[in-house]
């Protein structure tokens, strides 16, 4: 183990699989199939499977979700919205972590965190139910103080920050004033005894800064490995990304 990987955990890697789904839903067909895609995924490294399972079911279906969870050697990140037929779904499934994020059908893909203090006394019934099943329960929110404050008084033990405001960023400047407000983000939380995760937008390039952000335990990304997959397949597409996390691609 290096010096800076003593002094900073490293994150782990969940590979989200969703695009997988995507491509074959196309042409609404067989292939690729997402099974093969996590296990692949795992082949090359990754520390467990995130899929999004969506209520209008674009990408993927009850049916993979299902599947991967009896076919995956790590552990399955089920991510949905905080609804009752979502809820049943994941119950029946029982993955390792239900991950509530916010949804709307009109969007291409999750557009920012859940207000949870808006929803506080929804989200606290639901994260109860969660954990009365014995799966962990984790909350997709921007790094805002009033957001993790308010995921505290739900008594979940795990977020996941937002991460699209820093990969959006169109200056230098901008992106280190987002990583600023991450590193605020897991500071805070840490202090209120609140496991972190991080994802949406981090790709290859912008990846690191993120992963030396003390605190987070795993980063959760999707589309930038499967595109990189599509032309070089998923284990080393995987592969590249560990690296990338390191800071040695």
């Amino acid at each position: 183990m290096s010096d800076r990987e003593e002094k900073f955990k490293l994150p782990t890697l969940g590979v989200n699989i969703d695009h997988i789904a995507t491509i074959r839903q196309a042409r609404c067909s067989t292939e690729p199939n997402p099974v093969i895609a996590a296990v692949l995924a795992e082949l090359g490294g990754a520390n467990g499977i995130t899929m999004h399972l969506r209520e209008d079911r674009r990408h993927i279906q009850d049916r993979d979700v299902f599947l991967i969870k009896e076919t995956i050697q790590t552990r399955l990140n089920l991510e949905i919205a905080a609804t009752e037929e979502m809820l049943q779904i994941a119950f029946d499934i029982k993955p390792h972590c239900i991950t509530l994020v916010p949804e709307k059908r009109e969007e291409i893909t999750t557009e920012g965190g859940l207000d949870v203090k808006t929803n506080l006394e929804h989200l606290k019934k639901i994260v109860g139910r969660i954990q009365e099943n014995g799966i962990i329960a984790s909350l997709f929110i921007d790094s805002n103080q009033d957001q993790i404050q308010a995921s505290a008084d739900t008594r979940a033990k795990h977020i996941e920050l937002h991460t699209g405001q820093y990969v959006n960023s169109t200056s230098d400047k901008q992106c280190q004033e987002e990583l600023k407000l991450l590193k605020l983000g897991c500071k805070q939380a840490l202090d209120l005894g609140i496991k972190i995760n991080a994802g949406h937008g981090l790709n290859y390039s912008n990846v690191y800064s993120v992963a030396c952000l003390p605190g987070i335990e795993e980063l959760n990304i999707g589309h930038t490995i499967v595109s990189r997959a599509v032309l070089v397949g998923m284990e080393r597409a995987v592969k590249e990304m560990k690296l990338a996390i390191k800071g040695e691609l």
